[in-house]
This record gives structure tokens, sequence and C-alpha cells, in this order.
């Protein structure tokens, strides 16, 4: 009998994580597209001993395999989105997707920093031609690939997730909760972010193949095609490092000042007093609250809930304490 009554006062953890996203069919895409040319490049850039071709194509291989992470983060979000084991569902699979992309795309910057500076010293013959040709479609499968992640899809496009990546680490200030149309934001969907970024950085890295071998070509200058994958390198490290800063806040369950500011503004009036808060979040832009409220006459939790989440759509899971004081 008590089960029966109980059941109106459960709820699941999934929170529209079991829903296929947008970004998963295009990053699997551009994920196989990204193989294919990667392979290509890598066994150019050794034919035609160019450093920068070469660079260009390891780094669509660090990508291929961050991007294969993230889609299997989609993926693996998806399936699991009902299971019990996590206890607030699945969406920080994304983050750490992102964190593992992030992690990956270092160490190869480091791999391309050490490989050029041994160009420098042996300089290898180089075979232009070919050479460009090859980086030139780079270019042009980098494109493609930016078009299959950029399309504007139900999730709002990528309205600011283009290379404007040092404004990133403000995204979660800027955005106030309540807007709900934003439930599925790009800036906090790290996984297609990520992805984004990646091909954002090969094409740019196509670009400076190109420009190292025609400088190579047309005025001798072959210092220049080892320079790029230094360049290059320098680039991915950047990156890299926004997207370590920016999904290890959510890994780490960084406390969420706007929010918090929303939910005291929700509860507080001249007698009730917010007393312990906690605002993280749980997914792409979902957030969990736990919040103990201090008053001489409490109001119900329930009451209290709907207030908060009134205001803060974004706030799937809160938790009410309401406590007497006398």
């Amino acid at each position: 009998m008590h089960h029966e009554r109980l059941d109106q006062w459960q709820h699941d953890h999934v929170f529209g994580q079991n829903h296929k996203r947008s970004g998963e069919t295009r990053t699997l895409i551009v994920v196989a597209l990204t193989l294919a040319m990667m392979g290509w490049e890598i066994f150019a850039g050794i034919i035609y001993g160019s450093m920068a071709l070469l660079a260009d194509g390891l780094h669509m291989g660090s990508h291929a395999v961050a991007l294969g992470i993230a889609a299997f983060a989609y993926t693996y979000a998806r399936k699991n989105a009902g299971s019990a084991r996590f206890s607030f569902g699945t969406g920080k699979v994304n983050a750490l997707g992102g964190f593992t992309g992030a992690i990956l795309l270092a160490v190869f910057a480091l791999y391309m920093v050490i490989e050029s500076v041994g160009r420098f010293i042996q300089p290898v013959g180089i075979s232009f031609d070919g050479a460009i040709f090859v980086a030139f479609i780079g270019l042009v499968v980098n494109g493609i690939s930016a078009w299959i992640l950029g399309e504007k899809g139900h999730d709002h496009g990528h309205d600011h997730s283009h290379g404007h990546d040092h404004h990133s680490h403000h995204s979660h200030h800027s955005h106030h909760s309540h807007h709900s149309h934003h439930s599925h934001h790009s800036h906090d969907d790290h996984n297609r972010r990520a992805a984004y970024l990646h091909v954002l950085a090969d094409a740019l890295t196509s670009v400076l193949a190109i420009v190292a071998l025609l400088a190579g070509k047309y005025a001798g200058w072959n210092w220049m095609d080892p320079m790029m994958g230094i360049i290059g390198a320098t680039l991915v490290t950047r990156w890299s490092w926004l997207l370590v800063k920016d999904t290890s806040r959510v890994l780490l369950d960084e406390q969420h000042q706007d929010m918090e500011e929303a939910v005291k503004q929700a509860i507080e009036d001249g007698d009730a007093k917010v007393s312990d808060l906690h605002v993280w979040a749980i997914g792409p832009n979902i957030h969990a609250a736990i919040v103990s409220v201090v008053s001489h006459q409490p109001e119900s939790a329930t009451a209290y809930k709907n207030r908060i989440q009134n205001q803060c759509r974004s706030l799937v899971h809160v938790t009410v304490e309401p406590l007497r004081c006398d």
C-alpha cells in the first residue's frame, strides 16, 4: 500500500538526456571524414617530406580520436540516461569527453614540437606540388566538417561558439538560467563545442601548412615548414588549456554564483533566509540545487521548490530543507 502512494513522490534522473542530440549524427559523419583525410595527409606528409602536412594530418588524427570520444560520450549518455548508477543522470559524461579530448590535444602538441625541432636541425627535402595539393584538399574537408557541425539545428546552432574561445570561461555567467530556450545551448554542450574547436584548429593548421609550403616552393624558405609545426602546436596547446579549464569546472562541481543569487531572490523575504546553498551543473545547462531555508513560519518544501523552479528553469533537481527558528 505504501509503495503505491510513494510513486507520485518519486522521479527519474533522466532530465531529457535520453533524446538523440542533433550533435550526435553530425559528429559521427565528421569523425569518418576526418579519419579518411588524416590517413591521406599523414601518408602524403611522410612521402613528400613535409612537416607542415604531417602536423596537419596528425592534428586531424588527434581530433578524430577526440571526436570519437565525443561521439561515444553522446551515445553512452543517452543509453544510460535512465540508469540508477548515475546519481544525477549522465550529464557529466559530456564534460568528461571534452576533458579527455583536451588532454589528448595537449599530448599531441608536445609531439608536434619535438618533431618540428628535429626538422630544423636536420632539414628534409620536400615535394611541394603534391604536398600543397593535399593540404588544400584538407582545408576543403575542414570547411565541410565545420559546416556539418555548425549547421543550425533545433539546439540553436553555435551562435557564440566559433573561435571566440577566450570568452568561453565567462559562458556560465553570461546566460541567466531562466532562459529555458538555452537548454541545449552549444556553449554548454562541451562535446559539440570541443568538436567545433577541433575542426577550426584543423582549418587553421591547413591554412598554415599551405602558406608554409608556398613560401618553401616560391621563396625557398624551407624552414617555414617545421616553423608551422611549432606554431600549430602552440595553437593546439592554447585551445586544449581553455577546454580543460571549462570542462574541469563542471567535473569539480564549481558553484554557480548567478544562479545562487536567483535562488536567494526567489526565497528570501523579511523572515525567510537561506542558510545553506549548493548549486552545480549536472549536465549541459542543467543544474541541481540543495537549499536550507530558516524561517519563523516556514512554508512547505514544495512551496519553496516551486518558487525556485519558477525563477530558474534550468534547475531540474531541487532539494529544499525548511528549518524553523524559534
